[in-house]
């Protein structure tokens, strides 16, 4: 596995790779790696001849610096779970590298980026998409893999790369989840063992307002209340949102009928923060 710390090694090897006509998976990360992380590499792996991962914890995409510090960072376990995964390149700048003495241009994104994850964490967005489309830039990837998770974050994404005419083809990744239904997160080694049991109210809740779509409730105040009550038997949840909206446009829906909607949530344990969703269609 070749490791490259500089853009200008990365693009480098990027282009030989184009050149011998092979096609260059690309999948960005913050470290961390876990089972998630290990089925967009296999994904990667299946459709692409080489596999680039990148690893950087990007500070412009975090609203609390709290959280930036916290962030768990395992550079050791991540470099043997690159190498035990036949991963073909790693790429891990350094904050300097990255934003060096006089960064000053970031990406806008646009009204995707408004609602949920755009309320309760300003700025967010404009960091996920700055470094998104320098690693694009670094890494030349015919495709890039992401998380089904981080839904409104993929839409972000694929609009940009829409709006600049990026070649890169952006393919989302169903979530992975553990037996109980906890959507998989490198913020999850940090939830005590009581947390992390009462965390998987966060898919229950999910759940259990899809079933009752799937019964025939189409209003989304009926479904987010039930998926309220759910949380509200957990004492250690503490519900930041929870939106329904349609999956094309993010636009929020009162009624649900086109069966093209999506319901996230963001959920706190302690000061930890998590977000999942689900697809509300039959």
């Amino acid at each position: 596995m070749d490791i490259f710390g500089q853009p200008h090694e990365m693009r480098e090897w990027s282009r030989l790779q184009s050149t011998s006509h092979f096609s260059i998976g690309f999948v960005p990360t913050m470290g961390a790696l876990h089972d998630g992380h290990r089925r967009l590499i296999e994904t990667a792996q299946q459709d692409c001849d080489r596999v680039v991962v990148s690893i950087f914890v990007n500070a412009l995409q975090f609203n609390n610096p709290q959280d930036y510090e916290k962030y768990p960072r395992v550079p050791e376990g991540d470099l043997r779970f690159c190498n035990e995964m036949g991963v073909n390149a790693l790429y891990t700048p350094s904050h300097a590298t990255m934003y060096p003495l006089g960064f000053e241009t970031h990406v806008t994104p646009g009204a995707m980026a408004a609602p949920m994850e755009g309320v309760f964490r300003e700025g967010h967005f404009a960091g996920v998409t700055t470094v998104v489309n320098k690693l694009f830039n670094t890494t030349l990837p015919d495709r890039a893999y992401f998380g089904a998770k981080d839904f409104q974050q993929l839409a972000v994404i694929k609009r940009m790369v829409i709006d600049f005419d990026l070649a890169v083809e952006i393919v989302s990744v169903a979530t992975v989840r553990q037996p109980d239904g906890l959507a998989l997160s490198s913020r999850n080694t940090r939830l005590t063992s009581q947390q992390r049991g009462d965390a998987c109210v966060i898919y229950r809740g999910l759940e259990v307002a899809r079933t009752a779509y799937l019964q025939g409730e189409q209003s989304s105040a009926e479904l987010i209340s039930i998926t309220k009550a759910i949380y509200a038997s957990c004492p250690e949840a503490r519900v930041e949102y929870i939106e329904i909206f349609d999956s094309a446009t993010m636009c929020t829906q009162q009624n649900i009928s086109k069966g093209n909607c999506v319901m996230a949530v963001a959920v706190w344990f302690g000061d930890i923060r998590l977000i999942d969703n689900i697809e509300l269609t039959a």
